[in-house]
Formats: C-alpha cells, structure tokens, sequence
C-alpha cells in the first residue's frame, strides 16, 4: 500500500470513528446476542437467586471428586502438591498458618457452587452438568462436616445450608468506620518515627520451597 493510501486509509478510520463518537457511540464491536449474555449469566447469589433445577447426593459427588478433582485436590481434599486444601482447616484461621478451606473460612455454599459451575474442573470448565455441581458441593459439604453423609443437595434445601464461618462477614462499613483517617492530602514520607517487622512471608509457607520441584518453571 503507498503512502497516500495509508494516509487516507487512516483518515476514513478516523473520521468513521469521529461520526460515532458524536452519536454517542465508538464504533467498535457489536451488542452482545441475547444467548451470549445467557452463557456468561450464571451468577449464584447466597440466597440461592440464579441456582438451576437439579440434586446430586454425597455419595454421586464422591465418585466425581475422584475421578474429575482428586488429581490436584486430594482424595480428601487435603491439596495435592501445592493446588488449593478444600476440607478441614478448623479453627486455624487465627494460627499462623491459617487454612481457608470450605469449611474453615468460606461464608457461603453459593460460592462453591458459583466456581465450580463456572471454572472447575481446571482446564474442562463448565462441562458439567448441574446435577453433577450439586453433587459435587454435597460432598465437599459432608468433607467438611456440614451435611451427612447421606444428604442430597437441591435447589429446594440448598439455601438450609450454613457454613461454619459465615458470621465472620459483615458489609463493607469502611465509609464509617474508618472515614476519620481519610486526608485531603495524606502524608507521603517520614510519616512514622519508626518502622517495625511484624510478620515475614515464611511463617505463613507463602515463599516456594528451591527444593519443591513442582513449583519450578523449565
């Protein structure tokens, strides 16, 4: 292409985008079809608003956990290598090596089932059915001590279900609480006479071992 074409090329581009602009609009792209917005709309909220028709029972939730999550969660869900612990963790939130598991830290079941849903298992996202997510939070339920082993989960119960840790989440209330130390122009240095090392990266086993050979990238 010569150079007058380049030049006019651009010129069309820009005057094409202008027009648009003026009418509000950029020019870019397209509106979203109604079954695109569909297939990203699958949200679950905790009083069970966006929650499909569907059950799965503990022991059906058992089976798909070892065969779709036990390979990076553990047969148990205690974490294989350094991929995430889902079950156990009591009352170690307060210790220096904490467990944010289901059962120890996580408020709602409505999360379990929302991320499951939309993103496990990793790399086959949303290849589940809902009956098999239902299934699959019953067990990671009963791994946590929250249902028995014989509970079948459903749209119908599933809002029943309370997560030990679910009192420990209070709204954002930082516009009150905390608005007496917000500053117009907040110190930027020298603000403290002394600096002090309250907690280091080891202690809580968030530094990768040299010698965890799965953590290293060829």
């Amino acid at each position: 292409m010569s150079r007058f074409r380049k030049v006019f090329a651009v010129a069309l581009v820009m005057a094409a985008t202008a027009g648009a602009a003026e009418a509000g609009r950029l020019g870019l792209g397209r509106e979203a079809l109604p079954e695109e917005v569909a297939a990203w709309d699958i949200d679950i909220r905790p009083d069970g608003q966006g929650l499909p028709p569907g059950k799965g029972s503990v022991k059906e939730g058992e089976a798909l956990f070892l065969e779709k999550c036990a390979a990076c969660h553990g047969e148990f869900g205690e974490g294989a290598a350094r991929w995430p612990v889902l079950a156990g963790g009591f009352g170690s939130l307060k210790s220096a090596a904490p467990e944010k598991t289901i059962g120890s830290f996580w408020p709602y079941a409505s999360t379990t089932f929302d991320y499951i849903r939309r993103a496990m298992p990793f790399g086959q996202a949303q290849t589940l059915t809902d009956d098999e997510v239902y299934a699959l939070v019953a067990f990671l339920l009963s791994m946590n001590d929250v249902v028995k082993d014989d509970f079948v989960l459903s749209r119908d119960n599933f809002t029943s279900v309370k997560l030990p840790n679910e009192s420990a989440f209070y709204l954002d209330d930082r516009e009150t609480t905390e608005k007496h130390f917000w500053r117009k122009d907040p110190c930027m240095t020298a603000c403290k006479d002394k600096v002090e090392i309250t907690g280091r990266a080891r202690v809580i086993d968030v530094t990768p071992d040299d010698k965890d050979k799965s953590m290293k990238v060829e």
